[in-house]
């Protein structure tokens, strides 16, 4: 008989939280239609998919179980499970719609599932659209994401922690020290690669630009917040000297 899930808690871990970052989204393209497949219908004008998947193609499967994607209420079965990577789904269509996304997580995390929405796109957008459309490029629509599993349960701890792949037991480290050794890299086990790829726009070193620009335009932000002060205090100086030349009452004056 197999054992019972464990639910303990890790006792030395308490307030740490364990990242994993994925990616879902989806992959468009119009049809040829010299070489459109017979099977389409006669009205679907592109082939897509949507998808969830690791960072680079890092296998997520020892942390996600299965994903229930929920399609347009037209398809036939609009309610599909994938239950093994790759979590994905593809289909032809002619218009866009939203698509529900479910997580299933693997039964030791004893995690509820969770729900993500992501909207289909089909057709370019951007400065080179219309090229886009004349080359019959792939639209692609995807979003990074983080999962992060707060305080979870002693074996799901040790999946998580054992590396990517098939979860196996801690190896070198137990106990107390492994779980230490974990609080001390922050909890944060799966970090986005340091650089990107053709595949993967996402790495540290974009988040750090996007921060540093971010950055920028805050600092830009606030000098102009008091560049704008400095005007205001301005306009009220010299309106005060022009009711005072005027024999206007001040505001001051009013007050009283």
């Amino acid at each position: 008989m197999p054992s019972a899930t464990s639910t303990k808690r890790v006792r030395d871990c308490k307030g740490v939280s364990i990242f994993r970052p994925f990616i879902f989204g989806s992959e468009a393209q119009p049809f040829d239609p010299a070489k459109k497949p017979p099977h389409v219908p006669a009205d679907h004008t592109h082939q897509w998919r949507v998808f969830v998947k690791g960072v680079n193609g890092e296998d997520i499967s020892y942390w996600l179980k299965k994903v229930q994607f929920k399609l347009h209420e037209t398809y036939a079965q609009n309610v599909r499970t994938v239950e093994q990577a790759p979590f994905e789904v593809t289909e032809s269509g002619w218009g866009e719609f939203e698509i529900q996304i479910k997580l299933y997580f693997v039964p030791e995390s004893t995690e509820k599932p969770q729900t993500l929405w992501h909207s289909l796109k089909l057709h370019p957008y951007g400065p080179d659209a219309e090229g886009m459309k004349e080359r019959r490029e792939v639209v692609i629509s995807q979003n990074y994401e983080e999962v992060v599993f707060n305080e979870p349960v002693e074996q799901f701890y040790d999946y998580l922690t054992a590396g990517l792949g098939t979860p196996q037991p801690l190896k070198g480290k137990s106990g107390k020290n492994a779980k230490q050794s974990q609080q001390q890299r922050g909890g944060r086990t799966a970090e986005i690669p340091y650089n990107e790829t053709a595949g993967n726009p996402y790495s540290r070193t974009a988040e750090n630009t996007e921060l540093d620009r971010l950055a920028d335009a805050n600092q830009t932000v606030e000098q102009m917040i008091k560049d704008e002060k400095e005007r205001l205090i301005e306009r009220e100086k010299q309106l005060a000297e022009l009711r005072e030349s005027e024999g206007l009452p001040t505001q001051s004056t009013k007050k009283r």
